[in-house]
């Protein structure tokens, strides 16, 4: 397998001029670790983690060197540090050193790559352009579809991919950013997370009825803090009813 294979398509990405803080609530709303910087032709720039964002003024989190470490480091470091901990921009806190791979790198390539560098992504890239990522996870989700394929091959497991990513990406309902497909012999393997059962159910569907699909898998998790609209209804009527109600007045006598 390669990692056009196994690669999440629909990548979440932000500007290098986004701000730190708006960049801080994409991780935290989409349960990711971090994320793409890409300009405007689609080139990767950079890419920004959680660890970049670690280290920073408001939150007390910053460096605090004692006076003879800090001689040691010398005023570029220290200049430096200052800049990741107090800049408003991505482009000042991102990390410009990416590592990357193409569509075509074998899985066992990208496993070196981020043992080597110890790292839990690879943006993979088709002339510089950002067309997909393969986290740690991906690799696990492949590793454990093994023993859920079929044995009778299929050649076209590639194409029934991307005509089931093509499928949601067209569906208002969808959040393919979210979900990752895999497909070992005809076999569909779904993965991440989805904000209702209604949408793990449509996406299973949306799999199932493609052509070439022998089986799938779905493993895909609903997002924690999951209400049905039903109760959401009932909690607005609920706290409706309490507003409404006058306060009493007490008789006068």
């Amino acid at each position: 397998m390669k990692a056009a294979d196994v690669m999440v398509t629909k990548v979440i990405t932000v500007r290098p001029d986004s701000r730190v803080e708006d960049v801080a609530d994409i991780l935290l709303a989409n349960h990711i670790s971090a994320v793409p910087v890409v300009g405007k032709d689609g080139k990767i720039l950079g890419i920004v983690s959680e660890g970049d964002l670690m280290r920073r003024a408001e939150v007390g989190t910053g460096h605090h060197h004692p006076w003879w470490l800090a001689l040691i480091a010398g005023r570029n470091v220290l200049a430096n540090e200052y800049v990741k901990e107090h800049a408003r921009k991505i482009a000042d806190v991102m990390t410009k050193d990416v590592v990357t791979a193409g569509p075509e790198t074998p899985l066992h390539e990208l496993a070196i790559l981020l043992e080597r560098h110890r790292i839990k992504r690879v943006p993979i890239v088709q002339d510089r352009r950002l067309v997909g990522i393969v986290s740690r996870a991906n690799l696990l989700q492949a590793l454990a579809g093994l023993h859920k394929t079929i044995d009778v091959g299929v050649p076209n497991d590639r194409v029934i991919r991307k005509r089931i990513i093509a499928q949601l990406e067209g569906e208002s309902w969808a959040h393919p950013a979210s979900i990752n497909v895999i497909v070992q012999n005809g076999s569909v393997l779904l993965w991440g997370v989805v904000e209702s059962p209604a949408e793990k159910k449509a996406v299973q569907a949306a799999a199932e009825s493609t052509a070439g699909v022998r089986s799938v898998n779905n493993n895909l998790a609903i997002r924690p803090g999951y209400r049905s609209a039903g109760l959401r209804i009932a909690k607005w009527v609920a706290g409706l009813g309490k507003t409404a109600r006058p306060a009493r007045k007490p008789r006068s006598r």
